[in-house]
């Protein structure tokens, strides 16, 4: 039977079995300015190990980790960026102490033949390291200041959790670690255990607005995560060593509010920040703030005003190596200079005139999908720094965004209360999704209901709903009118992607659509009656009166989330092992666009 604990769906029950509850206030606190986020890692360890944890790091000495062997770097060599030289100039360290282990190698040269901007942003988003030649290797290095030492104002109280070390030292076998945000605390909790209290908790004297777990160095000695704050700032810490440094610090390179990030996957340097302002910045956690102030958006022409529905402006630091030709023709010794004061931001995306309320890579690492309060879905090439094909809502912001494991379907949730399935190899929205009665908060793909022919993924809004959906490339019918000259032209101008990435394929059947020069990037949202609609598998009204603002599916659970920080973990019912993996493609992504619709 159903209650407000239990759900039944189509392949079985969930049950509510933990929640995780912020700390509540001591007095009246103001309604909560920005949402909680949740991010989780799974980390492994061993059968045997003794590594002093948080508690421990809480009463031991500030010089623990210096001491510390820095053998456990990563689990694998992540992909990483070759480093770029840099001009003279003045710039901010994030630390008082030097950093050991930074070094860098020599470069990767690169080819000539490459787009412009495209020679670093190829090995900084691809996946693949062997996709393009070997990747220079780096030792990645560990934040610089101890939390419980520092005098930094932003950093205004440290919890941990009584008997941490013992509990740590004891643990094996896979652990889910969550952390999430409330008010201005930051919450590190362990999924699965029902405990009474976090691991830890940090409050900061800024609104955290975003973070994330780097998976690609998590292990259970070390964790890297990014949080970013309303200030601009952004810490890059590790709660295991309970040490931490500051990027943006005070907004050097950008004082608008942090609204999402992501760590480049696979890459143990590199993340982006979405700003409040329209922009995305890439950064590298190695590196320290460099004086820069971004170029104001031109016309390609130098007439007219920026269409931000049709480019984005890239503007590229005074240290990057394509910034100035000169640099070439200087000497060795100077060009190792450089390079070694590389600084941040490693290059700057202004993408929209409106805020971006989020964005994530797709599985290939190859393109970045970006959501904006203009109600704009965003594809941009993220190796070319170039944007691709831009969407409009039907109705008003886009709220949240996902990408389908295999890479071959886009899902936006927004101000409209629908829930839109975007095809980026046909160039169109396929399908619209209609069952919440309030905006959408949060929209993600279950990777285990995932095979290449049906897609499961979830939602929930602030109607306090919890929807699941299924969909099938096979039953979803393409758009009415379609034999229309008006309709023709339509589907001629969404073709853009498609077509870049079929140049050179032998089938060439869709050319004749396509009119003489470039194709428009824009395309308008179509009507009710063109688009087929999906109803949900499941609707669950949760009787709450904290609205949902997130959700995640792991293995093992559904997650949700209120916009105050609480958390609720529901146990799936009994599934196989996943069928489609994140970056796992089961069938070319260029011959299934033909079979969807």
């Amino acid at each position: 039977m159903e209650n407000d604990s239990t759900f039944v769906a189509p392949e079985g029950v969930y049950s509510a079995t933990e929640d995780h509850k912020p700390l509540a206030p001591t007095h009246v606190s103001p309604p909560p300015i920005y949402p909680t986020r949740i991010a989780s890692v799974s980390v492994r360890f061993p059968a045997k190990q003794s590594v002093p944890g948080l508690g421990q790091l809480l009463g031991g000495s500030k010089d623990f980790w210096k001491d510390r062997p820095q053998q456990h770097q990563h689990q694998h060599q992540p992909a990483s960026h070759p480093p770029l030289p840099v001009q003279d100039g003045v710039s901010v360290s994030s630390s008082e102490t030097p950093d050991d282990g930074t070094s860098p190698d020599n470069p990767v040269p690169h080819s000539p033949q490459d787009l412009p901007h495209a020679d670093h942003a190829r090995s900084l988003f691809s996946s693949s390291p062997s996709s393009h030649g070997p990747s220079p290797k780096r030792r990645s290095a560990r934040p610089k200041h101890n939390m419980r030492t520092t005098s930094s104002s932003f950093v205004t109280r440290i919890h941990g959790a009584d008997g941490l070390a013992r509990t740590l030292a004891s643990k094996h076998g896979d652990v889910t670690y969550l952390f999430y945000t409330s008010a201005k605390n930051f919450y590190w909790s362990e999924a699965g255990v029902k405990a009474k209290e976090p691991l830890a908790r940090i409050a900061f004297s800024a609104y955290p607005t975003c973070h994330d777990v780097n998976q690609a160095t998590a292990s259970h000695e070390h964790l890297d995560i990014i949080v970013g704050f309303q200030t601009g700032d952004l810490v890059w810490f590790d709660p295991v060593s309970l040490r931490y440094a500051r990027i943006n610090k005070q907004g050097r390179i950008s004082s608008s509010p942090c609204t999402a990030v992501r760590w480049v996957p696979d890459s143990a340097h590199l993340f982006l920040v979405a700003h409040a302002d329209g922009c995305i910045i890439v950064y590298d956690k190695d590196r320290d703030d460099g004086a820069f102030v971004p170029s104001a958006p031109t016309a390609p022409e130098s007439t007219g005003e920026w269409n931000p529905l049709d480019s984005m402006f890239v503007t590229m630091p005074p240290w990057h190596h394509g910034h100035d030709g000169a640099a070439a023709a200087s000497g060795r010794e100077k060009d190792r200079d450089k390079e070694k004061a590389a600084k941040n931001p490693v290059s700057h995306w202004r993408v929209s005139q409106r805020a971006i309320v989020d964005f994530v890579f797709s599985p290939d690492v190859k393109y970045v999908a970006a959501i904006a309060e203009d109600g704009c879905l965003r594809v941009i090439d993220a190796l070319a720094e170039q944007l691709m094909d831009c969407y409009a809502a039907y109705f008003g912001a886009l709220t949240c965004v996902a990408w389908s494991p295999d890479g071959r379907f886009i899902i936006t949730g927004g101000q409209d209360d629908l829930v839109n399935i975007f095809s980026p190899w046909e160039g169109r929205v396929i399908a619209r999704c209609q069952g919440h009665s309030s905006f959408v908060s949060a929209v993600a793909f279950d990777d285990v209901r995932c095979d290449g022919r049906t897609y499961r993924f979830g939602s929930v809004g602030e109607d306090n709903k919890l929807l699941l959906w299924d969909f099938s490339s096979g039953i979803l019918h393409r758009p009415k009118l379609q034999t229309s000259h008006h309709q023709r032209v339509s589907m001629s101008s969404t073709l853009s992607l498609a077509l870049r990435r079929r140049e050179g394929a032998a089938d060439r059947s869709t050319l004749h659509l396509v009119p003489e020069g470039p194709l428009p990037k824009y395309h308008p949202a179509p009507s009710r009656n063109e688009v087929a609609v999906v109803q949900p598998v499941l609707v669950k009204q949760l009787e709450s009166e904290q609205l949902l603002y997130a959700i995640a599916f792991l293995p093992r659970y559904l997650i949700t989330a209120a916009k105050t920080g609480h958390v609720r973990l529901w146990v799936r019912p009994l599934v196989a092992h996943p069928r489609a993996r994140s970056g796992a493609t089961p069938r070319s992504a260029n011959a299934d666009a033909e079979d969807v619709g």
